[in-house]
């Protein structure tokens, strides 16, 4: 008799545990005014915030993970990153996949978060990966949009290719439509910081036909907020102007990302108790994510 209810105790515990868990990577976005707050209330204390001034330079607008660029929008020279390696030369960062050829090249960071993600996908069974494309110049972007037309590329200067945030994965095995892993991409790639840029539902909005193979750094919590809210990038950053700052929770961390239009250099308030980056829109302002 103890021991069955010990058992009914033990199993009443685990019931209560697995209802408390969190889903994994669930955001939660409120929206709120932009202004300066002096304090929080963590666990029942006041925790005072240490503002500073940070300035932004014009410049800003053109740099950073969340840049736009499309048929309407260039890529600015400084908008290029200034990381970008040939992937055939860097064996430790293209384990778990292969390479098209001996010319791919992608920013060394973006290499890194992409073979994070790879090693995830093999966990769940999906191994045949393939990088096609990556990192493009303005000369091999020419002669890819002459071939293709422009519902499949875009014109030299125009192509996110040209900063070397986004690549092109296949898979070994079939075509990506059909294949494993372009099933595991869309389901997952935003939790690792990657979106799907050129979905399905989005040909209006991007002005490019459905990419199952075209993927985009952006980082997190972006791509978890985009997939939440089923948002193209353009669609993104067009609710942030709007919003002006928002809060998200996911995996029980909170995200801040504010909104700053930017015509002039400028000061902008920042909170030296956290961490935070700065990336342009490629437009008009920068977007300030505060992890807290």
């Amino acid at each position: 008799m103890k021991k069955q209810g010990f058992l009914l105790l033990l199993l009443l515990c685990m019931c209560l545990t697995f209802i408390n868990i969190e889903p994994l990577f669930e955001p939660k976005v409120v929206t709120q005014k932009q202004n300066q707050k002096v304090y929080d209330e963590v666990e029942g204390k006041r925790t005072y915030e240490i503002i500073t001034k940070k300035e932004i330079a014009v410049e800003q607008i053109y740099q950073g993970n969340l840049l736009l660029v499309n048929s309407e929008i260039p890529v600015h020279p400084e908008s290029i990153r200034s990381d970008v390696i040939n992937l055939s030369t860097h064996n430790e960062l293209t384990k778990g996949f292969e390479l098209i050829d001996s010319e791919i090249y992608l920013s060394e960071e973006i290499a890194r978060r992409f073979s994070e993600m790879i090693t995830a996908a093999e966990k769940d069974g999906v191994r045949n990966f393939c990088i096609t494309s990556g990192f493009r110049d303005f000369e091999e972007q020419s002669i890819l949009y002459q071939e293709m037309g422009s519902a499949y590329a875009l014109p030299a200067g125009y192509s996110e290719h040209n900063l070397g945030l986004s690549l092109d994965v296949g898979s070994t095995q079939m075509k990506m439509r059909v294949a494993p892993e372009g099933k595991w991409i869309e389901n997952n790639a935003w939790k690792y910081g990657f979106i799907l840029r050129y979905p399905r539902d989005k040909t209006d909005v991007t002005g490019i036909q459905y990419e199952p193979w075209h993927i985009r750094y952006v980082g997190l919590p972006h791509s978890s907020i985009m997939k939440e809210k089923n948002f193209a990038l353009e669609e993104y950053l067009d609710y942030l102007k709007e919003e002006k700052q928002i809060t998200a929770r996911i995996n029980r961390k909170k995200y801040k990302i504010t909104y700053y239009p930017i015509f002039q250099s400028r000061e902008i308030n920042v909170n030296d108790n956290s961490y935070y980056e700065i990336s342009g829109n490629n437009m008009d302002g920068v977007i300030v994510t505060v992890y807290e």
